[in-house]
């Protein structure tokens, strides 16, 4: 599907009104359900909770599923037994588009919310990394070259990569394949650095290491944090939000030559961000009540805009232009739902 999207997109692929045919036309969900991305879970549980204190609906009930685990529950049909939306800390894979097809879901929208930079800290009591995307590949991948062959990855030490680097063993916590922050992770942090060694191979580049180095540590990103308090010679990956939240406690290293701070992913100076999402069916914001008022919230200027409650949870607002058009097509399209 490519990384070039429209902020809010209508994939019709037939009529609503086949969308809520039969026994889905009778039906009215009790509760707006929200699945998917760990990353942008803080994002969409402070929506919700603020949502719930100050309309006549309910406080949606959001799950920290995973991107990949939220689209597969998303995707599986229309009706009170499924979620109403999923966020996403990547784009809709076209193999997603085909599975929601398959199963009904045919009328979705996409919002992009915001920015995010994806980290790798460490706990403040040891010390800070410099690296460069190449030094994370050959920290983390499961063959590197060496000698000009790709071998099984030798390295167990910081310092064997670079002279510049601590002293300590190599242990990085991560998200599963599940997730959307690994997969954006790969996609910017692991190809990117492994092509500048001159690496071509695909499975090469997308593939880590097996060896207990890098540790998978599940959907939590809080979980990582609490990891990295309890060993200060290791390391995590997750969204710029939990280093944000966790300041005192952790801190980002530097990648390609600049900090993860707010200002320099606004910026686009530093190398590893990308864009975080959520996808609405349209067939229920007719069948769940509040569905588009919450829609509406999140998209809100006193959320999302550049002064906006979120912004004080780390998320990276959208520029004013690119701001305008996504919450302009939304309008539209609620105003097309109702």
């Amino acid at each position: 599907m490519g990384r070039t999207h429209k902020f809010v997109r209508m994939l019709k692929l037939v009529s609503v009104a086949a969308l809520v045919s039969g026994a889905n036309q009778a039906w009215a969900g009790d509760e707006i359900r929200i699945v998917g991305s760990s990353t942008v879970f803080p994002f969409a549980t402070v929506v919700a909770e603020r949502f719930g204190r100050t309309s006549s609906f309910g406080t949606p009930v959001v799950e920290s599923t995973g991107s990949g685990s939220g689209f597969r529950l998303f995707c599986s049909g229309v009706g009170d037994d499924t979620p109403d939306a999923t966020n996403s800390s990547r784009a809709i894979m076209a193999s997603e588009i085909e599975l929601c097809r398959a199963n009904g879901v045919t009328d979705i929208v996409e919002v992009k919310i915001g920015f995010d930079g994806i980290v790798l800290a460490n706990s403040r009591r040891a010390e800070q990394f410099e690296l460069t995307t190449a030094q994370i590949f050959l920290a983390l991948a499961k063959t590197v070259p060496v000698d000009g062959q790709l071998v099984a990855n030798p390295f167990t030490n910081w310092r064997q990569i670079s002279a510049n680097l601590p002293d300590q063993e190599i242990v990085v916590f991560g998200p599963p394949p599940t997730s959307g922050t690994r997969d954006s992770f790969v996609e910017l942090v692991m190809e990117t650095g492994g092509q500048t060694l001159g690496i071509t191979d695909g499975t090469s580049l997308a593939t880590m290491r097996e060896d207990g180095r890098f540790v998978e540590a599940g959907e939590n990103d809080n979980l990582i944090v609490q990891k990295l308090n309890a060993d200060p010679d290791a390391l995590g990956i997750f969204g710029f939000s939990f280093l944000d939240q966790n300041g005192d406690k952790i801190q980002g290293s530097a990648i390609n030559g600049f900090d993860p701070s707010f200002e320099n992913i606004a910026d686009g100076l530093y190398a590893v961000s990308r864009p975080l999402y959520f996808y609405v069916k349209r067939a229920h914001l007719d069948l769940t009540p509040g569905l588009g008022d919450y829609v509406a919230e999140f998209i809100s200027d006193t959320a999302t805009g550049d002064e906006g409650y979120l912004s004080d949870r780390g998320l990276i607002p959208l520029a004013g232009a690119e701001r305008a058009a996504m919450v302009g097509a939304v309008a539209d399209f609620r105003a097309a739902a109702f």
